[in-house]
């Protein structure tokens, strides 16, 4: 484990390749959410830490910019070595301190090195663009140049796997990166910063301060950022788009969903009752592409009801960080518990019936709550409209394909939507139709590997690029368009060792 965490309860910045502490003491305390116990404490930034880490950044990027683009890629080959090497004690700091189960959390570090290595295809993936004699005796060409300092800003759901969606692409790319981890769930990104430096990245083109909105929106308007990646809800989002634009940047800025998994009737009820709890309970139901609102059309409404109750009953909760076995673990604070728990009685006071109440099995020392269902659930009650973010899924009937493909049209969001059947015809029409950006038929969670882009539609996503796949790299880089004329010499302009004798 690494001595920076384990020795300071105050959780350093990375400035200039150093770790350094805030220059203020205000923090956040760190839980392990299995325990309820305090594990650290995050400091609350200002507008001092990230002017400090940004300059840092800044005074690193000519020089990392210049550095030959295979060499870039050479720092993540090392550093995709060192990611396997401590990949189970990566994992573990995962669940401790997020408290998602050891195989959700080692998923999610597969997950993240898959982007490390997309990244290291970079010399490959920035090539540019050449039309020899575009015009007569004129020559085209397009390159990738780095944007300059680059920002991401990340939430405490996927502590290790959201960061890798960005800084490996936008440090191959040329830039720097500066990191502001969630303050609940820091410690994966120091350790995963300790890493880099192992790797050999020089200092300063990575850095990580830490803090709350008074350091959000200081890298949101400082003048030496150029480009902010952000994941979070959509108030938030919403709020680093406008100010980031507003501020010259460029944004990508990934927000809430509220995910449909539409049931036909034709349905293999055992694989999809099976799809559905992974989807909703997965992670505590604690991620933007977790299924919230079941569908279920025609007749499958009350068998889904019932299989689903008996299977989210059987499922093994409790603690995670040090039991193999556990299915679903904790919510990451005793608040957010408590939230999860009241849309239980709202959806109850809106007309809703609940056919599995979480509270029952809620934990004393650690922030656990277990799965709810929640049936005959209405577009307009709060339940089915509003992001949840936890281990609770509703259940709407429907009579038709259609009426389920309007329920989307209905949604503010629009992340992921899934449809279960076996009909080619209907999974058609719900793939050509359903307003989301990311789809799946009789899969889970449709959420794309590094090659794709993360697509979110609607208030699911605020910018025009979205990370991962060929969208990530057209982010990180700005083209710079070349037309050279090179016209043959006259004699009298012609230097001596040109002449003819």
């Amino acid at each position: 484990m690494s001595t920076v965490i384990e020795s300071a309860p105050s959780v350093p910045n990375l400035v200039g390749g150093k770790w350094v502490a805030s220059s203020i003491s205000e923090s956040v305390d760190v839980f392990n959410p299995s325990t309820g116990k305090l594990i650290a404490r995050t400091p609350l930034g200002n507008s001092v830490d990230v002017d400090n880490v940004v300059k840092q950044a800044a005074s690193a990027l000519a020089s990392w910019a210049a550095t030959p683009v295979i060499e870039r890629a050479r720092v993540m080959f090392r550093y995709r070595t060192l990611l396997e090497k401590n990949f189970e004690e990566l994992a573990r700091l995962v669940t401790r301190e997020h408290g998602k189960t050891l195989s959700e959390s080692r998923a999610e570090m597969n997950r993240g090195i898959e982007m490390v290595e997309f990244a290291c295809g970079i010399p490959s993936l920035i090539m540019g663009d050449i039309l020899p004699n575009i015009a007569r005796d004129v020559d085209a060409s397009c390159v990738r140049h780095p944007v300059g300092v680059c920002v991401g800003i990340t939430p405490y759901n996927f502590p290790a796997m959201v960061p890798m969606w960005m800084y490996p692409v936008a440090i191959t790319c040329g830039n720097t990166f500066v990191l502001k981890p969630s303050e609940k769930t820091p410690l994966s990104a120091v350790r995963l910063g300790e890493l880099l430096i192992e790797a050999g990245l020089p200092p300063g083109v990575f850095s990580i301060v830490h803090g709350g909105r008074d350091c959000v929106d200081a890298l949101l308007t400082h003048p030496l950022v150029s480009a902010i990646s952000f994941v979070g809800s959509t108030k938030v989002a919403e709020h680093v788009y406008r100010t980031g634009t507003a501020n010259g940047k460029r944004v990508q800025s990934a927000g809430g969903a509220k995910n449909h998994l539409i049931i036909m009737p034709d349905a293999d009820m055992d694989q999809t009752v099976k799809a559905l709890a992974a989807s909703a309970y997965g992670c505590a139901g604690q991620r933007c592409m977790a299924g919230s609102v079941a569908v279920a059309v025609g007749g499958a409404g009350d068998p889904l009801v019932k299989q689903l109750v008996d299977y989210a009953s059987s499922m093994k909760i409790g603690p995670s960080e040090d039991d193999e076995a556990i299915e679903m673990g904790p919510v990451i604070r005793a608040d957010h518990r408590e939230r999860v728990a009241s849309y239980l009685d709202i959806a109850k006071a809106d007309g809703a019936t609940i056919a599995l109440d979480g509270r029952e099995r809620s934990g004393c020392d650690s922030f656990l709550i277990g799965p709810s269902v929640v049936d005959h659930v209405r577009p307009e009650m709060r339940v089915a409209r509003e992001e949840v973010f936890g281990p609770l899924l509703s259940v709407a009937r429907v009579a038709s394909i259609e009426e389920a493909l309007a329920l989307g049209d209905q949604c503010e969001y629009g992340n992921g939507a899934v449809i279960f059947t076996q009909s080619g015809y209907a999974a058609r029409q719900f793939q050509q139709h359903f307003s989301a950006g990311m789809i799946g038929i009789n899969v889970g969670v449709p959420a794309p590997m590094a090659w794709f882009p993360f697509t979110g539609w609607n208030r699911s996503f605020f910018g025009d690029l979205h990370v991962q796949g060929k969208e990530g790299i057209q982010f990180y880089t700005r083209q710079k368009v070349t037309l050279a004329r090179w016209p043959k010499p006259t004699d009298s302009h012609l230097d001596p060792v040109w002449r003819s004798s």
